[in-house]
């Protein structure tokens, strides 16, 4: 593909895609499950054809948000025919504990529940409804407890799942005390269900040697590995984890699958048998854990123009009953409470409140909404007290270019080009005229109202753990000149496998079709990353890039040789 400048037309962009290959980089190129999906032939878990003597997982969910267990009396779950095994946290052969990165999160209740829709018990039969009324008719006795619900609460009670964090810079607290002026509030942002049209669903077929190929919706294979072995207590190299697509994750699937996938293997384990757990959408929902919704304080000091002089943030973060990934979530609100604004003298505190709710957890943006809706809410606020438009104290808040230009946690802003993109973006929206029009439209309309904002937006791309940021890929290239790929990404209906294939064409310059890609697999590409951070495409991407290129290079070695010639007269042409 030949260089193109900055000032490159998107004429002369078009004309390059359209030489040659037509299914590489930069192409628009279809889904590939795009017809299968909209003809229902996309084979999702639940349309796998059942194993025989397959048995169907049913968990039983506590009714209580916080108590002590007295006793759990599985007897009479065995009245219903069909029944094969009632499980509780006793039957569980390894680990009980499935906290992803701390524990905290035990598979079954161990000898208290802290939330409505903890898993308590499970039962195994021949089909869901049988499972579900045995599981049902299990008695289970409570001492109720006081449950903390409410996260203003939690953070006055210093009920905290970890310890609260603090980014300092300068002295906010003298600082707010000589400002020209000075704002408290708070505010409070609620959490969000993901809503994935597929629920959490695990089935899982033990195999010979004692091992378990597990076919989990999750956004994170080589975390369903290993925890799975934990519970069952064998090595990581007896579980098979795989994972062809999900019916959309959006973070919901990146930890929360593991429920049943472990109860699904210690069931497994137990019976000798194949087992599958599916969640009915409300039971999804009370047992698995939402974005965070967090709880803000901010007091701000500023000058005439809106121009902060001292701030300080406490972002509560309302994480539920366990750490689940809430440290890293909460921290990435931490740096998100800048978003594209130089806090000077600052001090912002991150909380991690424990409530009796489901453990909340990753969703789109990992924390970084709710702290760019904190500082937004404080501009708002200043434009406000000082009757200016709210554009102008947000500019006079950017970060600069070569001063200005750190933020709170002490990282240089490089590459900035908020002044530049801003005023591009007022010339071509009309946003002068346009708030106008609208103020005189108000002053004349008492009940209808209209608005219009012009708002910066930081996005921390990547994963926060550094070690994170790492992917693998498997490529084969077959006597036939076709092409199969393996990569650690998991597709949830982003076009993840399609943008993947892109890169291993364009290498190779064939076209799409030359290349099938199969399911994550755990055990082609081992010790992968969730597919989480906006991340999935170039880390897999690369990944596969770069086997791509160490294949390609031999095949240029061979060539050379065989034909003797240089290397360099060896070209890889799109249909040669």
């Amino acid at each position: 593909m030949s260089e193109h400048s900055p000032n490159t037309t998107q004429a002369e962009m078009l004309a390059v895609f359209q030489q040659g290959l037509n299914t590489g980089v930069g192409r628009s190129v279809k889904h590939d499950s795009a017809d299968k999906h909209v003809s229902g032939e996309a084979v999702y878990i639940d349309d796998r054809l059942e194993f025989p003597n397959q048995l169907h997982v049913y968990a039983r969910l506590s009714d209580r948000a916080h108590a002590r267990i007295i006793s759990i009396d599985t007897s009479p779950c065995y009245a219903f025919e069909g029944v094969r095994i009632a499980i509780t946290h006793q039957d569980i052969p390894g680990l009980k504990d499935i906290g992803p990165l701390l524990p905290g999160d035990p598979l079954l209740a161990i000898d208290k529940v802290e939330f409505v829709g903890q898993p308590v018990l499970a039962v195994a039969a021949r089909d869901l409804d049988i499972a579900r009324q045995a599981a049902m008719a299990a008695i289970i006795e409570y001492e109720d407890l006081q449950p903390v619900l409410d996260v203003v609460q939690a953070l006055r009670q210093k009920h905290f799942v970890l310890d609260s964090h603090t980014h300092k810079r300068g002295d906010s607290a003298a600082a707010l005390a000589r400002a020209t002026h000075r704002l408290q509030g708070n505010l409070h942002i609620g959490g969000q269900e993901h809503f994935y049209l597929e629920t959490q669903i695990s089935s899982v077929m033990p195999t010979e040697d004692g091992g378990m190929i597990v076919y989990c919706s999750t956004q994170n294979p080589t975390e369903i590995q290993k925890l799975v072995a934990e519970v069952l207590g064998v090595p990581m190299n007896r579980i098979v984890v795989d994972m062809r697509r999900m019916g959309g994750g959006f973070g919901g699937k990146e930890t929360q699958a593991a429920s049943p996938a472990c109860l699904c293997a210690v069931i497994a384990r137990l019976t000798g048998q194949p087992t599958k757990m599916r969640l009915q959408r409300f039971e999804d929902m009370q047992m698995t854990g939402k974005r965070h919704p967090f709880y803000i304080q901010y007091d701000v000091g500023f000058d005439d123009d809106g121009r902060l002089q001292g701030i300080q943030l406490d972002l509560a973060g309302n994480c539920g009953y366990s750490p689940d990934l809430s440290a890293s979530i909460v921290d990435r609100a931490m740096f998100h409470a800048d978003n594209a604004y130089y806090l000077g003298e600052a001090t912002v505190n991150g909380h991690r409140c424990k409530t009796h709710t489901a453990s909340n957890t990753a969703y789109r943006g990992f924390g970084g909404p709710q702290g760019m809706v904190a500082i937004e809410e404080v501009m708002d606020c200043i434009a406000r007290f000082l009757g200016k438009d709210p554009l102008h104290v947000r500019k006079a808040n950017y970060y600069g270019k070569t001063e200005r230009n750190v933020t709170h946690y002490y990282q240089t802003v490089e590459h900035n080009l908020l002044e530049e993109m801003t005023a591009d973006l007022e010339q071509s929206s009309q946003y002068a005229e346009r708030r106008e029009a609208i103020r005189a439209f108000n002053a004349g309309s008492p009940v209808l109202k209209k608005g219009l904002a012009l708002t910066p937006v930081k996005f921390g791309i990547s994963f926060t753990a550094s070690f994170l940021n790492q992917a693998g890929a498997l490529v084969h290239i077959y006597t036939d000149g076709s092409i199969h790929l393996n990569h650690g990404g998991t597709e949830m209906g982003q076009g993840l496998n399609t943008k993947v294939a892109q890169v291993v064409a364009e290498v190779f310059q064939v076209d799409i079709e030359r290349i099938q890609i199969t399911a994550t697999n755990t055990d082609k590409v081992p010790n992968t990353s969730p597919t989480a951070a906006s991340s999935g495409t170039d880390l897999n991407g690369k990944a596969a890039q770069n086997a791509a290129e160490i294949l390609k290079q031999r095949l240029v070695e061979f060539a050379a040789r065989h034909y003797q010639v240089s290397e360099a007269e060896v070209e890889f042409r799109n249909g040669h």
